[in-house]
């Protein structure tokens, strides 16, 4: 990467991202923003993003995807958060430096919270990572780390997924409540299964430095 100063290069991630969690329904942090705590008390989430397009500075990212190990330990605005992350072993060493840059809060912008939030970075590895969508039903694989299958939850109307809109969520507005039909993770220690759990999906425009 060149040497402008970390937090002063200009990014933005354009692509899907999709969260499974120990809630035994939807997640409520959703709509109040971490004031009320995840229905088992604690949150541990695993989660899969695609970029569809982005850059930082002048490294591309598009095309590449990557898997997230997240701990809370009580609400999520307390912090103290527990992150791995995996990413794309088809990723540059340039992009995958700007990729962990990103997401440990450091480039600013969007992903800046992680800085005020993350108690604990349990580190970034390289992994396999495959994000693929088969009509509304979201397939990742992280290696031998994380296998999840998640589908928006249905709806009256079955063509329309249940959205809830405008929130001031971290991750984007709009968020598609889901479930996950697989949501096993195998890392750090940790071994998680999630079936039938919350999830969600959302489709995420971050940037920074600035918001």
């Amino acid at each position: 990467m060149d040497g402008t100063q970390v937090g002063q290069v200009e990014w933005t991630i354009k692509g899907e991202l999709i969260l499974n969690c120990n809630c035994t329904v939807f997640c409520p942090c959703v709509v109040s923003l971490g004031k009320h705590p995840p229905t088992e008390g604690h949150c541990q989430t695993w989660g899969g993003v695609r970029i569809d397009s982005g850059q930082y500075g002048d490294i591309d990212l598009s095309g590449l995807n990557l898997g997230l190990m997240i701990e809370i330990p009580g609400n999520m605005g307390r912090g103290n958060w527990k992150v791995a992350l995996f990413v794309d072993d088809r990723a540059s060493d340039d992009a995958y430096d700007a990729l962990v840059t990103i997401f440990s809060g450091a480039a600013k912008g969007t992903t800046g919270l992680f800085q005020m939030l993350v108690g604990e970075f349990l580190g970034a590895e390289r992994q396999p990572v495959t994000y693929e969508t088969e009509g509304k039903t979201r397939h990742i694989t992280v290696g031998r780390k994380i296998d999840g299958v998640v589908h928006p939850v249905g709806g009256a109307d079955p063509d329309e997924d249940i959205v809830i809109r405008n929130t001031q969520y971290w991750m984007g507005p709009d968020i598609t409540v889901a479930t996950a039909t697989k949501g096993k993770l195998r890392a750090h220690g940790r071994v998680w299964d999630f079936d039938g759990r919350s999830a969600e999906i959302c489709q995420i425009d971050w940037k920074g430095p600035g918001r």
